[in-house]
């Protein structure tokens, strides 16, 4: 967004520093670091390693972190730094920018709930699922890029994914993870048991290890609450175990997929007249909503939309989003059509909902999807044993 088009808003937005420091720029970074890429891509100028592990823990935002260190010791006393997650802020997209180290522009998993080009109806990225009597999405045609696993693999890296059983074999999981070894693990104990076993499996390894339950109790609860912060000191524990198991000559790396915050205000679209009119379909999620608009109704709903939302959201058109580098330095041109016609995303502590379209995210306390820093900014932690 260009200044004459940020200067209306109260606040910046943190437009991801993809190519610099921003979660695509991981996985590059990793390979070369097990020397399966070139040194160039190694943006974020990490250390040579045979085995690393990655310890994808869904939601913990830094600022969370940083609120909280003392109910995360372990965590808070190792070698930090932080990375935008990228846009929308929201575990399908950043799973799949870990997945491909591509940012979302390229990779086409660009939100949650996503118009499938051509069709009337909404994909979840996430359940991988269509409206009944539609068939299924192939993930290779969804998204067809490579994966860094498979390019692991070819460099005779073992790459191997931990985490709960059912997930295996889903559509999500094929899109984003091919190519790697999955390990069924469901409990905090066998995941910690299903990392050592692939760290001490193969000279060298690429191994990720996934926790959502962090993430489950801020969208329900809120974080902070004192659930929330259970989960905190469970995570905290987990990190420090897997620490403690790596064999010599690797590297543990904890970051996240997003952040979160807490609705102070739901703003229901679809229940109100004058944010519904024109708009054909609600995707998207509560704080990074695409709408999807009837034909030749895309200008009034822009200005209707950055009326109503003023001091509240950023209101932009597709063409805004994608100039201003939300998605990464472009869009590939066949996922044009995934993106809202009016992209709206919420600065302040609101959550846009389309209670009839998705009215489970209604109920919702904690919210995540957004271009603040809140959401945006995510750890990169770092334990090696070099």
């Amino acid at each position: 967004m260009d200044s004459d088009r940020a200067t209306p808003y109260d606040h910046a937005p943190v437009v991801p520093a993809y190519g610099g420091a921003s979660l695509a720029d991981l996985p590059g970074s990793l390979l070369a670091a097990l020397g399966a890429a070139p040194d160039d891509d190694n943006v974020l100028g990490l250390d040579p390693a045979d085995r690393v592990c990655v310890f994808v823990v869904d939601g913990l935002g830094a600022r969370l972190l940083d609120a909280h260190a003392d109910r995360a010791p372990f965590l808070a006393s190792t070698r930090a730094r932080a990375l935008t997650a990228g846009f929308p802020a929201t575990t399908v997209t950043s799973l799949c920018t870990l997945g491909t180290g591509l940012p979302p522009g390229e990779h086409g998993m660009l939100g949650l709930t996503l118009a499938v080009p051509g069709r009337n109806h909404l994909f979840n990225c996430l359940r991988w699922s269509l409206p009944k009597g539609m068939p299924p999405m192939d993930p290779h045609t969804w998204q067809p890029a490579e994966t860094v696993y498979q390019r692991a693999a070819r460099a005779g890296i073992e790459a191997s994914y931990v985490a709960p059983a059912a997930f295996e074999g889903t559509g999500l999981t094929d899109a984003v993870y091919r190519g790697v070894r999955y390990v069924p693990a469901d409990s905090v104990d066998e995941r910690v048991a299903g990392v050592r076993a692939a760290l001490n499996g193969s000279a060298r390894a690429h191994v990720t290890v996934y926790y959502g339950d962090l993430d489950a109790t801020g969208h329900l609860v809120g974080w902070g609450t004192p659930q929330w912060l259970d989960q905190l000191e469970i995570v905290d524990r987990m990190a420090e175990r897997l620490a403690e198991g790596l064999p010599s000559g690797s590297a543990l790396y904890v970051t996240a997929d997003h952040g979160m915050v807490n609705a102070e205000e739901k703003i229901d679209a679809q229940a109100t007249p004058e944010l519904s009119a024109g708009v054909a379909m609600f995707g998207g999620e509560a704080r990074a909503r695409h709408l999807y608009t009837e034909p030749g109704a895309a200008p009034a709903v822009l200005e209707t939309w950055r009326e109503l939302l003023q001091g509240k959201a950023w209101v932009v058109s597709r063409q805004e989003a994608i100039e201003s580098g939300w998605f990464g330095p472009g869009v590939r041109s066949e996922w044009l059509g995934r993106i809202g016609d009016v992209v709206a995303v919420p600065y302040a502590d609101c959550a846009i909902l389309a209670s009839e379209t998705h009215p489970v995210e209604a109920a919702f306390t904690g919210y995540h999807g957004s271009l603040t820093a809140a959401e945006q900014h995510i750890p990169l932690l770092e334990v090696s044993t070099r």
